[in-house]
């Protein structure tokens, strides 16, 4: 074996540990974060977890808050994609919207989710920060099922963007209510929203023009 495949292998070896090390870092954060809290969480705790030592945190975040984001934006690209799974199976835009909605309220029901990215979200990055963090992760999939209603007739037009902003602070307002509510009521509060938003949105769509006598 040549020295420069020598090399390659053990630089390989090292990145496969590190990405391992991330990877046990985030599911260890993540546990820690949901139990107690961003303000209760010490990286100590997070380090110990995994046997590590502190350093091989700050090796890959810059401080708690770093790693608390890595986690937040973890947990919403995977929220994201089991949405747009969701949506892909719709025979119609009007379905695909819906389906992806059931998915959303759902994960917002998860106490892991919930308590991580609606309860200490804004708490770990301030209101402002939280709000922007949550648009540039959701908002352009929002757009894109309400852009996909319209062109199809299956909703009136309508200024895309105040739609998009409306539908994306109702989702938030759902988001919130839902992570705060006690376990045996977010099934029937999660009902309640999946026909609420269904209703409203129905408003929307074309009415047949009245028949002539």
């Amino acid at each position: 074996m040549s020295y420069a495949v020598s090399m390659s292998t053990v630089a390989s070896r090292r990145e496969q540990y590190s990405q391992a090390t991330r990877a046990a870092l985030l599911a260890a954060a993540t546990r820690r974060f949901a139990e107690q809290g961003f303000a209760g969480t010490a990286l100590e705790d997070i380090a110990a977890d995994i046997q590590a030592t502190r350093g091989a945190i700050y090796h890959h975040f810059a401080n708690k808050t770093a790693l608390f984001q890595a986690v937040f934006e973890e947990l919403e690209h995977d929220a994201l994609e089991q949405s747009a799974a969701a949506a892909a199976r719709g025979k119609d835009p009007w379905e695909a919207a819906f389906l992806a909605l059931d998915v959303f309220l759902e994960r917002c029901c998860d106490p892991v989710y919930g308590k991580i990215v609606w309860q200490e979200g804004p708490i770990a990055f301030g209101w402002p920060q939280w709000l922007a963090a949550e648009e540039a992760l959701a908002y352009g999939f929002i757009q894109r099922l309400l852009s996909d209603l319209m062109e199809t007739g299956q909703l009136e037009r309508q200024p895309l963007q105040t739609t998009t902003r409306l539908v994306f602070g109702m989702l938030n307002a759902a988001g919130m209510t839902l992570a705060d509510a006690p376990e045996p009521a977010k099934p029937q509060l999660k009902t309640e929203y999946l026909t609420m938003i269904g209703r409203m949105a129905s408003a929307l769509r074309p009415q047949p023009s009245p028949a002539f006598e």
